[in-house]
């Protein structure tokens, strides 16, 4: 019987947001247009014609949200910077009123007793630095340092953890060469310029945060999701090769020092060593990190598919599979996490790992006044025990949060995937704890097991 307590008294229990998620009051108090703000104006961009524009409205209620954050039993609460907020045009003029707002967010937690966890980049660029190229501009690396440089002067007394990226692989893929995300570009040269300058922006924060402040806890989130072939075909091997250098090698292995991987028979990877060999960067990426964000959400099953550009693979839906998955179709395999994290242990240079997210998509039933959600409770059962065996056989494991506290504006999804222990019935923003949150706050406090 796994109890919370039986993952060690120094382990972190907490929940995250992000700013472009949930804060809302885009228009208020001079924060400036992010790229999410203006991707989100396209037709058919986002599900059901969704926008941030207000999201949870936690730039308002973030106090009577902590008080949820509290009364779950969660002792951690992480929440990202908008960039826009405190320099709405990316650099140059501070907002004071942007700057104040996070202050008083962390002051509200401290007073709480609740441990922040800050993360600086959640894929919300300032639309004024995207009209100068935004992450495929060299220039980008100066801003994002100046930008967390303003974050450490104002906040470091009152935060030790930071997260530097939110899943750079996921942003610079799907916002700079397959379109689906802000700001919408498409094409492989956009993806290797704003790949290779996510990756020296990351380093060169690290360095900059561990100069500035000795006792800061620096780490940076990266998503994993084991690969599999469909058949074991040669080509669908070769496909499943070239996914898991994409998903889970591309941004890790740089941030260690090993550099970009190389993959043979991967004509995108060899072009973007081609672009490297030019700059001559490959020494520049290495991150100074006490701990490594681990974010896992499912596993990827994949066949050979010519006809995709540049990878040349396609995934094979779990549903057609006929294996348990969320309303998103996404696999729920709590033993794939189980690897995932004994292999992220045994990269060298890896000292600790954070689960910075971890969660479930699923359709909440509301019935007799009550939030059913059965399928996230399971699931958090089983990968949490997951978790608990892998970190019983070593992994470094130092803690788990949640995503996320309230249903939120889930990005191309709009509102329509809902991730939330808390329930929010948009437009109206009611909370209401589902019964995952429930059963978290049962866990927390040592009433139920993971077996109960």
């Amino acid at each position: 019987m796994i109890r919370a307590k039986d993952f060690g008294d120094d382990f972190l229990w907490g929940v995250g947001i992000s700013a472009p998620q949930n804060e809302g009051a885009a228009g208020e108090d001079g924060r400036g247009l992010s790229i999410w703000d203006v991707f989100s104006r396209r037709v058919t961009a986002i599900r059901g014609g969704a926008r941030p524009t207000e999201a949870t409205h936690f730039y308002h209620r973030y106090k009577d949200d902590l008080l949820l954050v509290k009364a779950l039993g969660f002792t951690t609460f992480r929440f990202s910077i908008s960039w826009s907020r405190v320099l709405p045009l990316g650099t140059g003029k501070i907002n004071q009123t942007g700057l104040e707002f996070y202050h008083n967010l962390l002051d509200e937690c401290l007073l709480l007793g609740i441990t922040p966890v800050v993360t600086l980049y959640h894929w919300d660029l300032p639309q004024a630095l995207q009209r100068e190229g935004g992450w495929t501009n060299h220039q980008v690396i100066r801003w994002f340092c100046r930008y967390v440089k303003l974050c450490l002067q104002e906040y470091s007394g009152k935060v030790r953890y930071w997260i530097i990226m939110n899943e750079p692989s996921a942003f610079t893929a799907l916002g700079y060469m397959t379109g689906f995300h802000a700001p919408g570009k498409m094409g492989p040269r956009a993806f290797f310029l704003a790949a290779h300058h996510a990756a020296l922006a990351t380093a060169e924060a690290s360095k900059l945060i561990r100069s500035s402040d000795p006792t800061a806890i620096i780490g940076s989130s990266f998503s994993f999701s084991e690969t599999h072939p469909m058949k074991q075909t040669k080509a669908d091997q070769l496909a499943a090769n070239k996914a898991d250098v994409l998903l889970n090698r591309f941004f890790l292995e740089p941030a260690l020092g090993l550099g970009f991987p190389m993959a043979a028979s991967f004509p995108v990877i060899e072009k973007f060593h081609l672009y490297n060999r030019t700059w001559r960067y490959q020494d520049a990426y290495q991150c100074d990190l006490d701990f490594i964000g681990f974010q896992n959400y499912f596993s990827v099953t994949v066949r050979n598919n010519p006809f995709i550009p540049y990878l040349g693979a396609s995934e094979v839906s779990a549903e057609s599979r006929k294996v348990p998955h969320t309303s998103l179709g996404w696999e729920i395999n709590p033993e794939s996490c189980y690897r995932m994290l004994h292999r992220i242990s045994s990269y060298p240079g890896v000292k600790r790992i954070i689960i910075t997210e971890g969660g479930c998509a699923a359709k909440d039933y509301v019935r007799q006044g009550k939030i059913r959600d059965e399928l996230r409770i399971n699931y958090f059962k089983q990968y949490l025990s997951a978790v608990f065996k892998a970190k019983q056989e070593g992994v470094p494991i130092d803690g788990y949060l949640v995503w996320t506290l309230t249903d939120n504006f889930e990005w191309a999804y709009g509102f329509t995937a809902r991730f939330g222990l808390v329930r929010v019935d948009f437009p109206g923003q009611l909370r209401t704890i589902k019964d995952s949150g429930y059963w978290f706050r049962s866990f927390l406090h040592g009433e139920v097991s993971l077996s109960e």
